[in-house]
């Protein structure tokens, strides 16, 4: 059993498996390509060639570009569907937008599960539900929609805390402590961190502390230094954020109270960066 707010069952080896989105539908020669590696593609192909080929693509691509410009973090985030596009246009805006940092899955209410993955470059999303093409699409904005809107509907609004074991020492008060801090926080608030790798708390604790706060739908996570994994409680506005080392050992174990948390979130300089980037692939590849 591993250590931290979220213990594994037995025999799995984390919390999060995200799986890539629209593998499936490549061919073998653009499967295992990086973000470098796509674009190499896209060098080795003639891009006038491209651009007649794939007109709605070249287009979307232009309007994302213009999109993402203009975006800023607290903004609604920006959709674009894919539904419109062939098998080619789609392969070329997955190559286009590569495979980012942050991967996750949220958990819906009628048993599908939404993919979300973040492009290469930040700020850009892939989203798609599960068996679903219709619902495959392109957002812009810190996080998805989907996101942020499962955190609040599908999770509960307060703590139920019943009788602790007898073996437990600091779980009734710390308990406490997120109820308090949940009920008070309000959106435009700084999270509130809780670090449980600083806390006395014993197995018996950490193992009240889940079964109280419970899982929640949304499964998100970041490799960029280090894997961090951010799971969503059943708890509105409580997440458990912990930080991995190469050795998939937590090096840090926390509970932050309060929206998203930041470590999964595109920043304003993110949309700046990706739209620079975006639009220098489009001059390069298909003008």
């Amino acid at each position: 059993m591993k250590p931290g707010f979220w213990i594994a069952p037995e025999g799995a080896e984390q919390p999060v498996s995200v799986f890539p989105i629209g593998e499936e539908a490549l061919d073998a020669q653009y499967k295992g390509l990086t973000a470098s590696g796509a674009l190499a593609k896209l060098a080795s192909m003639d891009s006038e060639a491209l651009a007649r080929s794939c007109p709605r693509a070249v287009e979307l691509l232009s309007t994302m570009a213009a999109a993402i410009a203009a975006q800023t973090a607290d903004a609604q985030t920006q959709l674009f569907r894919l539904d419109g596009l062939n098998d080619l246009e789609r392969r070329l805006i997955e190559d286009v937008l590569g495979e980012g940092e942050v991967a996750g899955v949220v958990a819906l209410p009628d048993g599908r599960l939404a993919q979300i993955q973040e492009s290469v470059l930040a700020g850009i999303w892939r989203v798609r539900l599960e068996a679903d093409e219709s619902h495959d699409y392109i957002e812009i904005g810190s996080v998805p929609e989907i996101v942020a809107r499962a955190a609040v509907d599908l999770t509960a609004d307060d703590i139920v805390i019943g009788p602790a074991p007898e073996d437990t020492m600091n779980a009734l008060p710390v308990l406490a402590e997120i109820r308090e801090r949940a009920r008070a926080w309000q959106p435009g608030q700084r999270s509130q961190t809780i670090n449980f790798t600083l806390l006395p708390m014993s197995p018996a604790d950490m193992v009240f502390l889940q079964q109280t706060l419970g899982n929640g739908p949304i499964q998100l996570v970041s490799r960029g230094y280090g894997t961090c994994r951010v799971l969503a409680t059943g708890i509105r506005n409580v997440w458990s954020v912990q930080f991995f080392n190469a050795m998939d050992t937590i090096i840090l174990d926390t509970l932050e109270v309060g929206g998203v948390p930041v470590v999964a979130l595109a920043a304003s300089e993110d949309f700046e960066d990706s739209a620079e980037r975006l639009q220098q692939i489009i001059e390069a590849y298909f003008t």
